[in-house]
């Protein structure tokens, strides 16, 4: 008898289950549930795909969805996550408080709105808005709302010109330009939007970002602006916004055609101002003309929150602001969603008055610092090139002593450690696959990513491990000492882990009720350079 490699798990316990006691709680049906300790309180199964015709206790309800999400990884462990998973007592006292706040109900939760209005004028602030009593911004589900926003105002602006100029708005149609390196949102917004994605090769020597120089090889009268990231997810580095901006100045001297910068900062837009202040990447730069971020990444919230500001008001056209007259009073929304929970804007702000600058720095502070220990750890076994470079000090700064807390003295960037095996590691163990580290680390409790860089480089695997403010020095020793034996591991030929080949030809087999409501492989459309990847 030949054993076979595509088994049904969930058939095999159906046909596994006792066949001669037929109790009314020994379910046979794979498409129900049993309830934790149901034996004990003698439950009933529920359906798993359908509503239950009657409905359970609520202690059963939690216990059920709580055991089964005891299946998910550890929060603390998903290095692979930019969002933050932690916030103080008072906070979450806070949120669950007003966890049944709608923000848009404003005249119901008329305080909330003025909260909501603070955080834009502190973003405001923070980032050199010219006017921070006047700032126009809002809220956001995340920085991938935020990005659309901003690329929906520079579309309509572009128009507005165009008009005016008695010039077509269809043919050949507006463009965006960006870095392949772009987040998946980035490239959302030019196809969802019907925009022209122009996305500018990226190489070792851009240090695997936009080049500014090659990014205007695709800027033309079309162009409705530059999305330019303060923080790249493959790397953490990040774009140089004034580089760019001297680039278009000199562009719009020639050929009479501005093109305005958005500036996607939706991790370095909470690590920036506070590391390196005196960088010029905000509204100091004139060309630039919006800012998003997430406040639920190193804004230090819970997740669900994200901010578009706008440098004035003449950049956010009127067509795409909505005057309401809704809920007993006149309200105003130039968002994509109406509904939104208040909780996370809430979070926001207390951890803005709670931390306070001298906060918000030393926590950027001490994730870069134990970004810079990683980093350092793997480049001195010799096994690991590390390509992001916030452990690399600055022109001028080599050799200086008595200053390694200083963050000028390093390349600025997100505390971010992207890694991939040595050459000499590849030349001497052309067997190794570097996706095994992923695997090996999952089955020690870390997540940490394996995949591709982006278009042109594609070639090139990376690991990415992501310092939150969670990841304590201890955490990076642990991490350190695991990769470690991993890689030793893999290196001793005689070792039971060379068995990870049998993985390439592996494949999770579900059974047809747990593909409900999923898509198939190829529902969708490729990307057309940049990838999906958790951020």
């Amino acid at each position: 008898m030949s054993l076979s490699r595509h088994i049904d798990p969930e058939v095999l316990i159906r046909e596994s289950k006792d066949k001669g006691h037929r109790h009314h709680l020994a379910g046979t049906d794979p498409s129900r549930i049993n309830q934790p300790y149901h034996a004990r309180y003698g439950t009933a199964s529920i359906p798993k795909f359908c509503i239950p015709s009657k409905g359970v206790d609520a202690e059963e309800a939690y216990q059920l969805i709580h055991e089964e999400l005891s299946l998910d990884g550890s929060p603390a462990l998903n290095l692979a996550s930019f969002v933050n998973t932690w916030m103080p007592e008072p906070a979450n006292k806070l949120v669950m408080e007003n966890v049944s706040k709608n923000l848009v109900d404003q005249d119901e939760y008329p305080m909330t709105q003025n909260i909501h209005t603070r955080c834009i004028s502190i973003l405001a602030n923070l980032w050199h808005a010219p006017s921070t009593h006047n700032a126009i911004g809002t809220a956001t589900t995340g920085s991938s709302e935020a990005i659309q926003l901003g690329g929906l105002a520079m579309k309509r602006l572009w128009q507005e010109r165009r008009k005016a100029e008695g010039k077509s708005i269809h043919e050949p149609g507006p463009n965006i330009v960006m870095g392949a390196n772009a987040q998946v949102a980035l490239e959302k917004f030019a196809r969802y939007f019907e925009v022209e994605c122009r996305l500018v090769p990226v190489s070792v020597e851009s240090k695997c970002r936009l080049d500014p120089k090659r990014a205007m090889e695709y800027v033309d009268e079309n162009t409705i602006g530059v999305y330019v990231i303060l923080g790249s997810t493959y790397t953490g580095h990040y774009e140089p916004v004034q580089e760019m901006s001297d680039l278009l100045d000199d562009y719009e001297k020639k050929t009479g055609h501005s093109v305005p910068i958005h500036v996607d900062a939706a991790s370095g837009g909470f690590i920036a101002p506070f590391v390196h202040p005196k960088l010029a990447w905000d509204f100091r730069v004139p060309r630039v003309v919006s800012i998003n971020t997430s406040g639920h990444k190193f804004g230090l919230s819970y997740v669900g929150v994200g901010w578009v500001i706008w440098r004035t008001k003449d950049y956010l056209p009127k067509e795409l602001i909505f005057e309401l007259h809704y809920l007993g009073s006149v309200e105003y929304s130039f968002s994509l969603n109406f509904s939104r929970p208040a909780y996370p804007i809430l979070a926001q702000y207390f951890s803005l008055i709670h931390l306070g600058f001298s906060g918000y720095r030393a926590v950027a502070l001490a994730d870069l610092k134990n970004a810079r220990l990683l980093s350092r750890a793997l480049e001195r076994t010799g096994w690991y090139t590390i390509l992001s470079d916030i452990h690399r000090r600055k022109p001028g700064f080599q050799g200086a002593a008595g200053d390694d807390d200083n963050p000028e003295v390093y390349l600025e960037g997100l505390p971010v450690v992207s890694f991939r095996f040595s050459d000499a590691f590849q030349q001497q163990y052309p067997e190794i696959q570097q996706k095994w580290i992923q695997t090996l680390l999952r089955a020690k409790g870390w997540i940490v990513p394996n995949y591709e860089l982006p278009p042109d480089l594609e070639k090139v695997q990376i690991l990415r491990v992501v310092i939150r403010e969670h990841l304590a020095e201890a955490l990076v020793d642990r991490l350190f000492a695991d990769i470690v034996e991993i890689t030793q591991n893999l290196i001793d030929r005689s070792s039971s882990v060379h068995a990870m080949e049998m993985l390439e030809g592996q494949h999770i087999v579900r059974s047809d009720h747990e593909v409900l409501g999923k898509m198939e492989k190829g529902s969708g459309t490729r990307s057309s350079g940049t990838y999906a990847r958790q951020c």
